[in-house]
């Protein structure tokens, strides 16, 4: 039996928190392309209040309309652990997006797989966020 590592080998706690702090540093950095390399192909990312974005191609669309107009993002973790498999952060996101300033507490759970973020919800209040992004109407609905 090879001890090797695999697609399909289970991750540990540690890989997984090491994935996690890479996506969000990908995202401080605003580096879209690592953020949708470190998704698996049929990943999720959902925004709990709206529809799930499934798939790399559907999650490149809805960060290119993140990226057109953002101008920095710090996530700033104030809590990050592995609960039953699965990684949760509590963290509050603090963004400059088309000279708007605004800050929103979010909490996330992660799902991943071989070394790729297969799932990630996203809880936080939408009207806070669209208000600090300086929009009146919804978008990407």
């Amino acid at each position: 039996m090879s001890t090797a590592a695999t697609d399909t080998a289970p991750m540990t706690d540690e890989a997984k928190l090491a994935l996690a702090r890479r996506m969000f540093d990908a995202w401080d950095a605003l580096d879209w392309d690592l953020v949708l390399d470190l998704f698996a192909d049929d990943g999720v990312l959902h925004s709990v209040m709206q529809e799930p974005v499934v798939g790399r191609e559907a999650i490149r669309d809805r960060l290119a309309i993140l990226g057109s107009k953002a101008e920095s993002i710090t996530l700033r973790i104030k809590a990050l652990g592995v609960i039953d498999g699965r990684v949760f952060v509590e963290r509050v996101d603090d963004f400059w997006f088309d000279g708007h300033h605004g800050e929103v507490p979010v909490v996330g759970i992660l799902r991943m797989s071989g070394d790729r973020v297969t799932e990630w919800l996203e809880y936080y209040d939408r009207p806070t966020l669209l208000a600090g992004m300086g929009i009146s109407e919804d978008f990407g609905h």
